[in-house]
């Protein structure tokens, strides 16, 4: 190897390795433009470099490959690397010659051998840190995940430029039909394809991740708040190449619009007021959008004080059953009654709202739930005793319930406990929207059924799920929701009417008892009678009742009902 050839090889090695290690962005253009001239110094024809993240995935030939040299004069193969580092990682590289070029010096080969190795290692930290990165900052479906979303916002800080930027962490409603009804691999396009519309308007303003699951937090400047809140109230979305199989996909959301006093200590000053307002907006029917305000950090110390005081309530027996009779339509005879909790607690009454829907999140209410069957299993028990008329009392119990692998074991050990008939039990469910809900809610159901106990289905007609939930389902009584049923100024030929109509005869037709709830006038009790659903509760004929009232109800036989035509 010559002088001159020599020293251009140091000069243009030296020039490589300044541009690897540059304190400034490395500059990908002028890098190759160094190793073509290596290249062209050695005639080397071509270079490839790949890159594997293991070893199982260079054996599956799932890698990266780059070709930033090839003059297409030659393959065949001159010096060939492979690298395999700590992480398990490997990196291949290998250079090409012309056949008829002159092979290389020993001294050459050396040199050659010596860029492709600083070449490999340069390769392998780059590739890395862009692994790194990844395993980092992206689940694995390719998603930033919550650490993104972090670094995010530690930067927005450091720029001081948090205020003007709208906070959101939003859930997609009711994904799992979505999965059920195209199948999960269209489910992931569907899910992908939302998650790029927002991705779309925000574009390099903010940023979009993913938490797990169906569960996403954003950021972004405020002038792109109200095209996010129309997206996250419903799109069509597509999920094939040409467009024209659509769902329909919304959210429920909490948004924190980011004032100029806010004082940012870290990443959970916003994660935890977008989550405490999309928790809010998941339980509200009015709208599924609720923006944070200071009031709700007075609902979380209430709500954590409720959690706190319940155990001790629960033991001074604070909690009381409510009986609301349900009534049959045609004679005014009290047929059977829901037990209703009451909290008196310091003398006064918590409301309902105040305290269930705390209860509700964690695994609190299945206590209360199981309080409140005791208590009634006790009640009837004493019915029996004195020779009082007893009728069917129906128990709420929670959807949390169902993950309790021996739930119907813990209802009946309640019951035989108390010596109640079976008779004088139903349980009320009210309907899910998971595949795994659904199916553990069909076996307690038919376990209750072959103990000779009745059940509902509670809230019909408000779900997503409610024809096939009583296709499967073998359901001993349907609970109509008011919402079904009509108001005085509705037509024969309204919808809500129509709609009344079907359900009751449906019902009917299955052999389900069909009660209607929230019944108030007696328009509706005619309606009740002209669809031929005699079983009625609401507040035409009682609010719920302390035991001691109920009771005086039940010795009075029956109520005043409006004379039939």
């Amino acid at each position: 190897m010559d002088k001159n050839k020599t020293e251009t090889y140091y000069i243009l090695f030296e020039k490589m390795i300044n541009s690897m290690t540059s304190g400034v962005k490395f500059d990908r253009r002028e890098f190759v433009e160094i190793l073509d001239e290596i290249c062209n110094l050695f005639h080397i024809s071509k270079g490839v470099t790949e890159f594997y993240t293991s070893l199982s995935k260079e054996k599956a030939g799932q890698g990266e490959i780059l070709i930033d040299r090839d003059n297409g004069r030659g393959d065949k193969v001159v010096v060939r690397r492979r690298l395999v580092t700590n992480t398990m990682a490997v990196i291949i590289g290998t250079l090409y010659m012309a056949e008829e070029d002159e092979p290389l010096t020993n001294e050459e080969f050396l040199k050659v051998d010596l860029i492709l190795r600083a070449l490999l290692s340069f390769v392998s930290r780059n590739r890395l840190q862009v692994a790194v990165e990844m395993l980092g900052f992206y689940d694995d479906s390719g998603y930033p995940n919550v650490r993104s979303y972090s670094r995010f916002l530690e930067q927005l800080n450091e720029k001081k430029s948090l205020p003007g930027h709208t906070a959101v962490h939003f859930n997609l409603r009711h994904f799992s039909l979505i999965n059920s009804d195209v199948g999960k691999d269209a489910g992931d396009v569907v899910m992908r394809n939302y998650f790029n519309l927002i991705k779309e308007v925000i574009g390099e303003d903010g940023i979009i991740c993913r938490m797990g699951g169906d569960n996403f937090v954003a950021i972004f400047e405020n002038r792109y708040t109200e095209q996010i809140m129309e997206i996250l109230r419903g799109v069509p979305v597509a999920y094939d190449a040409a467009g024209d199989k659509r769902v329909i996909v919304s959210a429920s959301a909490g948004f924190f619009i980011i004032p100029e006093e806010f004082a940012f200590r870290n990443e959970g000053d916003v994660i935890n007021k977008i989550m405490m307002s999309s928790l809010i907006a998941r339980r509200d029917d009015a709208d599924s959008i609720v923006f944070y305000s200071d009031k709700m950090l007075v609902m979380k110390d209430q709500a954590m004080r409720i959690r706190r005081i319940f155990p001790k309530a629960l033991e001074d027996k604070e909690f009381r059953v409510f009986y609301q009779p349900k009534v049959d339509v045609l004679s005014g005879r009290i047929v059977g009654a829901e037990a209703l909790c009451r909290w008196f607690r310091e003398g006064k009454i918590v409301p309902p709202m105040e305290f269930i829907p705390v209860l509700e999140q964690h695994m609190d209410i299945c206590q209360l739930d199981f309080y409140m069957l005791d208590c009634v299993c006790k009640d009837i028990n004493r019915w029996l005793a004195e020779g009082r008329n007893v009728v069917r009392v129906s128990v709420n119990l929670s959807r949390k319930h169902l993950v309790d692998a021996d739930l119907l074991e813990h209802i009946m050990e309640i019951v035989e406990k108390n010596q109640v008939p079976h008779r004088y039990i139903e349980i009320e469910l009210t309907e899910t929207t998971t595949d795994v809900e659904f199916k553990d809610l069909k076996r307690v159901v038919k376990g209750l059924q072959e103990q000779g106990i009745s059940t509902s289905v509670d809230d019909f007609g408000i779900g997503y799920s409610s024809l096939n939930l009583i296709r499967e389902i073998p359901w001993n009584v349907l609970k109509i929701d008011r919402c079904f049923l009509p108001v005085e100024d509705d037509c024969e030929t309204d919808v809500t009417n129509l709609m009344f109509k079907h359900v009751v005869s449906m019902a009917q037709a299955m052999g389900l008892e069909c009660i209607v709830e929230g019944v108030e006038t007696t328009r509706q009790i005619e309606i009740l009678r002209e669809n031929h659903c005699n079983i009625a509760q609401g507040f035409y004929f009682d609010k719920p009742l302390p035991v001691e009232e109920f009771e005086k109800r039940m010795e009075e036989a029956c109520y005043a009902v409006p004379e039939g035509e």
